[in-house]
């Protein structure tokens, strides 16, 4: 388990995380590259050696915790590994909130796992885009249907009946939605500010994207 692209981001080695072995990689100091001052000081430098976990590890230590899976490559093995250890335990499985990230990876895995949800970019448009176009008729358009909606949350006012209607058509499609935020190329990027915390609309009862819980979640609270 490490976010990065390459393992150099938050440890003292070298390389593609995902072209590093797992012998190499828990090895590694996981505290290596944390700083609160901007690089003055690396207080947890030493005390992350051999802590990177595995993903059957973090489902193992959080029974009880809802997971949504990030795939950063386009591996089509790394949705299979994930299909096979979701079928192979239950307990994980039910742990699962969904996936997303590379169409590959994420398209073998919803293959695979009866009643799992995901997105990819592709899955995205194939909701969004066509809801946009036919949104007035009342129809919801089947790439809305069992799905994961990531919507950018200066996106959201355009989609007709933002914002109860709207969610009330997604959760009778039997989708979740997770507010963004702003569209920068991508569907991933947090609601990190009180600014476009304020865009929230009252009464929102999807999910909230964000990177900054500490400073968002208490902005949220009553809404």
């Amino acid at each position: 388990m490490l976010h990065d692209w390459t393992v150099d981001c938050r440890t003292e080695g070298q390389g593609v995380t995902e072209e590093t072995p797992w012998t190499t990689l828990k090895t590694l100091d996981v505290g290596y590259g944390y700083t609160a001052d901007g690089g003055k000081t690396y207080p947890l430098r030493g005390k992350g050696v051999g802590l990177m976990p595995r993903l059957e590890d973090v489902y193992a230590a959080f029974p009880e915790g809802s997971f949504l899976v990030n795939f950063k490559s386009r591996r089509v093995e790394e949705g299979e590994a994930l299909a096979a250890m979701l079928k192979a335990d239950p307990g994980a499985r039910a742990a699962t909130f969904g996936i997303y990230g590379g169409s590959e990876p994420t398209q073998a895995v919803l293959r695979a796992v009866p009643g799992l949800k995901g997105f990819d970019r592709t899955m995205l448009k194939a909701c969004l885009l066509p809801y946009e176009l036919y949104d007035w008729t009342g129809i919801v358009p089947s790439g809305c249907r069992n799905t994961i909606v990531a919507l950018p949350v200066d996106y959201a006012p355009y989609a007709w009946g933002w914002p109860h209607r709207f969610m009330r058509r997604m959760r009778d499609a039997g989708s979740e939605v997770i507010l963004v935020g702003p569209y920068g190329g991508d569907f991933s990027t947090g609601i990190d500010t009180p600014e476009q915390a304020a865009a929230i609309p009252k009464g929102f009862d999807g999910y909230v994207w964000t990177n900054k819980v500490e400073t968002i979640g208490p902005l949220l609270k009553g809404k």
